[in-house]
């Protein structure tokens, strides 16, 4: 299976469970990786035949930035079930992060993979 990506996409939004952390928005980093086919793209050379990651960016950075979730486990579903809605996206795997959220560490999050049927 092929793969398409996008890496490391900065969103700020309402993420957590305490009182300061639904205050305000914060960073939340995504990294998405579609499995797809693309060999009639390669063919083609039309975004039609592809998973267009512009458009499904756009997407989840508005869900992302508007979902208002406790977790980030809630957050990576829901960006999967957005991004297996796509046509030519037969799998996802969703990498959803909250950067500085625990001292003395970099960042922590959730990391899903998720496939149509």
């Amino acid at each position: 299976m092929d793969q398409t990506f996008v890496k490391d996409l900065l969103v700020r939004g309402v993420i957590g469970i305490s009182d300061r952390e639904r205050q305000q928005p914060q960073d939340i980093l995504i990294n998405l990786v579609f499995f797809t086919d693309i060999s009639q793209a390669a063919i083609s050379d039309d975004i039609q035949d592809c998973a267009n990651y512009r458009d499904i960016s756009k997407r989840v950075f508005a869900l992302a930035e508007t979902a208002n979730t406790y977790t980030v486990e809630a957050l990576c579903a829901r960006i999967a079930a957005l991004c297996l809605a796509e046509p030519n996206v037969k799998g996802v795997r969703v990498r959803v992060e909250k950067p500085g959220a625990v001292r003395f560490s970099r960042s922590v999050g959730c990391e899903i993979e998720r496939f149509n049927p």
